[in-house]
């Protein structure tokens, strides 16, 4: 039996006959599975080639997929990243004159800003930089090698990193949709990568601007397409770090405001408040027809919905009480068991069943977790609307432009790299200013606030 064309069940909340109570049925899936805690998963060679060796991202290589997938179906963490794009975004990249501290003027420079779209440029690294505490960008230079013409934002969810070789370098990225297995040569892109410590001066010596190792300055390579890294530094020698907000999912909290969502949805559905939620590994129904050899179709369908009213009949029915029900586990590649059923009871027992307090409690740990305020995106999820002043909020705002300061110097190491090799360095410097909210008195409700320099415009 083909296990990719098995028609897993979807979830689904049936009542108990004779009750006000319903039971919850899904697939089993423990935001917390998604993660590799063993460390640097082992090194996968590319599909054309045995002798060229990638570090999968996660252990099923789709962990940022997952991370998406998680963020996007959860509300409040879907504004956080958006939020923290936005303040990181700041007031947007500027190209600043060296000696008025004002955006260029320099018609040659404000056109290849023109040409690479930089402030959407920017944004995109921002949006990966928050996701996935990395980004990757890639520069195009002219046919003579003598200037960078392009830049281009390269999606970290389809990079990977070449393993690095023995002096501890990631020599190349390789770029493809990892989701759809690629199997051909064609089907990956392979861009050699900059050193990540010192891109300029590697590109230098790559060019033969500057001497090599062997003193010698000549043109080392034919490619004029190279990328640049900028990874936020995280505990441990990861090939792709850690995001300090996935805590979130490794804990119990979004699980928890997850089961809360469920439960007031299946009240509001079935009038009844719903009493256990049985999660079901999507492996338990495949292995069941497995083992009685059932193939087809129509007797597969028969077959797990038998299974379903056993279940049912186990949780909620009366002569059971006092039994036990055993069912199998596996372990994983990584160790971890993995349970085949889980009954998890919901408390329904509170007033009015809103679980009111839960839900804020839930929300607040999740901004917690993503590092913002609950009232600066907005009012405190839940019945309770408390909020803070007018001053406080600013305040806080402020904050939270300012602990920006560490993103954008590493991610200005890809303009300065470019303003160096063009030949600008003279001319103009990166800089992203914040905006500060500011109070009545000065006759203004923003103004920016560069901290690479002590103007203030």
């Amino acid at each position: 039996m083909d296990k990719s064309t098995f028609p897993f069940p979807k979830g689904e909340v049936f009542r108990i006959e004779g009750s006000k109570v319903a039971v919850e049925m899904s697939e089993m899936d423990s935001s917390a599975d998604i993660f590799d805690e063993d460390g640097i998963p082992a090194a996968k060679p590319l599909p054309f080639s045995e002798n060229v060796k990638y570090i999968p991202f996660g252990f099923d290589d789709l962990l940022p997929f997952h991370l998406i997938h998680l963020i996007g179906k959860d509300e409040i963490m879907s504004q956080n990243k958006f939020f923290n794009v936005l303040t990181c975004y700041g007031d947007g990249l500027r190209y600043n004159d060296i000696e008025t501290g004002c955006p260029t003027r320099d018609t040659e420079i404000k056109r290849w800003m023109l040409d690479n779209s930089l402030p959407e440029f920017f944004l995109e690294q921002a949006t990966d930089m928050k996701y996935f505490f990395f980004s990757v960008a890639v520069i195009i230079l002219s046919k003579d090698g003598k200037k960078i013409v392009q830049v281009r934002h390269k999606e970290s969810c389809y990079c990977r990193f070449e393993k690095a070789d023995n002096r501890g370098r990631i020599n190349h990225i390789f770029y493809a949709n990892w989701r759809k297995h690629p199997a051909k040569k064609t089907d990956i892109e392979s861009i050699m990568l900059l050193d990540e410590k010192n891109p300029l001066g590697h590109l230098e010596v790559l060019m033969g601007r500057a001497p090599g190792s062997d003193g010698k300055r000549q043109v080392r390579t034919k490619s004029r397409k190279f990328a640049i890294l900028c990874r936020y530094p995280t505990p441990g020698l990861q090939y792709y770090p850690v995001p300090y907000y996935t805590a979130i999912f490794r804990g119990d909290w979004f699980d928890i405001k997850r089961l809360i969502g469920i439960g007031k949805k299946a009240k509001l559905k079935n009038h009844a408040s719903v009493k256990y939620q049985v999660e079901v590994h999507k492996d338990y129904w495949y292995n069941i027809c497995e083992e009685e050899n059932i193939s087809d179709p129509k007797q597969i369908a028969e077959r797990i919905k038998k299974e379903k009213e056993n279940i049912k009949n186990f949780v909620a029915g009366i002569e059971n009480s006092g039994k036990v029900w055993i069912t199998g586990y596996y372990i994983d590649p990584n160790g971890h068991e993995n349970r085949m059923v889980r009954i998890n009871t919901i408390d329904a027992g509170k007033e009015g069943g809103d679980w009111s307090e839960d839900i804020q409690e839930a929300a607040n740990m999740t901004c917690y977790g993503d590092n913002i305020h609950p009232n600066l995106v907005g009012a405190t999820p839940g019945k309770s609307q408390s909020n803070n002043s007018g001053s406080d909020k600013r305040e806080l705002f402020t904050l939270k432009q300012s602990l920006e300061k560490s993103w954008h110097d590493l991610m200005l190491k890809v303009h300065q790299t470019i303003i160096y090799y063009n030949g600008w360095s003279d001319k103009v410097e990166p800089d992203v200013p914040l905006m500060m909210l500011t109070t009545l008195d000065q006759h203004t409700d923003a103004k920016q606030v560069s901290l690479n320099n002590t103007q203030n415009s």
